[in-house]
């Protein structure tokens, strides 16, 4: 069964000195290019997400700066595919479907950010399609939520999403775990 790594939103405004700087975003990045430096290696497909706000009061990701690029840390290549996106669910009104179906994958690995809103609505999207996944809990960021007056830690909010994927929608692993579970699989 062929296999597909979806990199999410890893872009600038997510890493220090960004506009939305992320908690544990630059660990998320470099566990993230370790997926892609081994799904290049093995020439299995990669798919770049890059997200362009055009929503109206966007304070974020927007296009034409320098945040909205995707960080050097995965930088695509000319034949890594780069889908752009303007809603959580990279799949809502882009060519992602169409492009994994001609690459043939049908599991798909999953990494970026963040890890309560694009993460959450792609794998879930993804599942929903008929695609088995797995989601790299640590190649994954968040940042503090606040809800009903209380301030939510990042590391809570990551958690409380990761479990609730793990549950129906992913296989929610960290890298090494991952890394370990495909030596000798065939993809």
């Amino acid at each position: 069964m062929k296999t597909g790594l979806v990199l999410v939103d890893i872009q600038n405004d997510y890493f220090p000195g960004g506009r939305m700087a992320l908690a544990g975003m630059e660990a998320a990045g470099s566990n993230s290019r370790a997926l892609l430096e081994l799904f290049r290696e093995n020439q299995w497909p990669t798919f770049h997400i890059q997200h362009i706000s055009i929503q109206k009061g966007a304070t974020f990701f927007l296009p034409d700066t320098p945040g909205v690029e995707i960080h050097d840390i995965v930088q695509p290549r000319s034949n890594d595919v780069l889908i752009q996106k303007h809603y959580p669910n990279a799949f809502r009104e882009t060519g992602l479907l169409e492009a994994i179906r001609k690459a043939r994958a049908e599991r798909l690995v999953i990494c970026g950010a963040m890890s309560h809103m694009c993460i959450d609505a792609t794998t879930r999207a993804a599942a929903d399609l008929g695609f088995s996944c797995t989601v790299i809990h640590d190649g994954c960021a968040t940042r503090d939520l606040e809800f009903s007056g209380r301030k939510i830690p990042a590391p809570e909010v990551h958690g409380s999403f990761m479990a609730a994927l793990g549950a129906a929608y992913a296989k929610v692993v960290s890298l090494s775990k991952f890394l370990s579970s495909i030596k000798g699989e065939e993809k």
